[in-house]
């Protein structure tokens, strides 16, 4: 397994401290605050270690950014066990640095069941094979990328991305409030569907804000926008792996009052509709 992955995995497998009670760490990788997209992974992680019918996975999340997280000190993640019914469970995450909660998260599980199904069709784009890597866009975009940034984009990521509409993000122009992105891990992934979920959780937060913002022609690298996840939704619809490959389709209806507003809605390679997302966050362009 290619290093990269195996340290998210290793981020994403909390200690367990006491009953309802789990500690993650943040990777040393130079950012501010913590990536929000690892405290969605490690609360869903968090929670599914206390659903012990493990024919249950997560259908659901809903929850809350409310302080950014220290990526220099130990996350606490309590979960309450909110009810164990006959097909769902119900369960509430707290994480905590200092006493104090920076993000809360509602979860529900249910057992597996059939029932009515439709779905929307997959958007009709270019296949991953034929949208550039990541590598390939600094390349394109190097003359504008600031070298203090050079080191960290730079470094091997455990999800790879192919941007079917590739923006330069420092040097943006204005675009239509909608992407197609492909993902998926860079390596293969255990047959686990409650850490796949996970995994698809800490990868959803990693584009969808931006979408809210490309029409104003304005990257995420300019000292004077503040850019913040505030909440986040998510629904799972089927079984998936994340080391096939995954087209997350995203678009912003909205964005106003500091917030944009966007939806996401991921897709398997065989066109099933497996996930959906919803998230505001915080798009402050300071004067």
């Amino acid at each position: 397994m290619k290093q990269e992955l195996k340290d998210l995995l290793d981020l994403l497998d909390l200690e367990q401290i006491e009953v309802n009670l789990f500690r993650g760490v943040s990777p040393d990788e130079g950012w501010q605050r913590v990536y929000g997209g690892q405290v969605l992974g490690q609360s869903l992680v968090a929670a599914s270690r206390t659903v012990e019918d493990e024919t249950r996975t997560a259908h659901s999340l809903h929850g809350y950014f409310l302080r950014p997280g220290d990526t220099t000190i130990p996350i606490l993640y309590s979960v309450d066990r909110i009810r164990d019914g006959k097909s769902f469970t119900t369960r509430r995450v707290v994480a905590i640095q200092r006493g104090q909660a920076i993000f809360s998260m509602s979860v529900s599980f249910q057992v597996g069941e059939s029932g009515l199904e439709h779905q929307f069709d997959m958007p009709v784009v270019s296949s991953p094979e034929n949208c550039p890597s990541e590598a390939e866009l600094h390349q394109r975009f190097a003359a504008d990328i600031p070298e203090s940034f050079r080191d960290r984009i730079e470094k091997p990521r455990p999800i790879e991305m192919r941007f079917v509409e590739p923006v330069n993000e420092y040097n943006p122009q204005a675009m239509d409030p909608e992407q197609h992105v492909w993902i998926r891990t860079v390596d293969a992934m255990p047959d686990d569907v409650r850490l796949n979920q996970c995994m698809l959780a800490y990868a959803s937060d990693m584009t969808l804000i931006d979408t809210s913002y490309r029409p104003h022609a304005i990257g995420w690298g300019n000292d004077r926008f503040q850019v913040a996840s505030l909440d986040h939704a998510m629904w799972f619809h089927k079984p998936f792996r994340t080391d096939d490959w995954m087209l997350y389709h995203q678009d912003s209806p909205f964005s106003g009052g500091a917030r944009g507003f966007a939806r996401g809605t991921i897709y398997s390679a065989q066109g099933e509709l497996i996930a959906s997302v919803a998230q505001e966050g915080l798009i402050r362009l300071h004067e």
